[in-house]
């Protein structure tokens, strides 16, 4: 498996510990994120990861930012994104199983490192149910 990461300033110390979790589980991990502290613009670091995941060069992406919403938000700009702004593990099981979500968005000011930590587990773990969910999840791209 491979994902990508990407970080703000507010999501550093997580980002350093999700990257320690899924290279103990044998993940390669590809990282956009920023490694300082120093205010940074987080769409810098997410539209690589929404690349990586839009082209199937990685199997899921992880992003994190302050509240995870302007992440999130820059990340669903890309059509074959779905990103899912996350704050309990059951909220993160669900957006794998009803909504095939193919990004994490985590709210670093908002939960616990043991919180985020659990939500990448559970993400990673969990599969799509498929059946009713795909027809829902075919009508999210915009049609023109």
């Amino acid at each position: 498996m491979k994902i990508a990461i990407g970080n703000d300033h507010a999501g550093t110390q997580y980002k350093k510990k999700v990257v320690n979790l899924l290279k103990q589980r044998g993940i390669e991990v590809i990282n956009y994120g920023t490694d300082s502290e120093d205010s940074v613009d987080y769409p810098d670091f997410v539209h690589p990861v929404a690349d990586d995941v839009e082209n199937n060069k990685v199997d899921f992406g992880v992003i994190i930012c302050g509240s995870g919403n302007g992440a999130n938000m820059t990340a669903n700009k890309h059509q074959g994104i779905r990103s899912a702004l996350c704050w309990t593990g059951e909220i993160a099981k669900l957006a794998r199983e009803h909504n095939n979500a193919n990004i994490l968005s985590i709210p670093a000011r908002f939960v616990s490192e043991n919180q985020a930590l659990d939500m990448v587990k559970i993400f990673l773990e969990t599969d799509f149910e498929g059946g009713r969910h795909q027809n829902r999840i075919d009508k999210i791209p915009v049609q023109k």
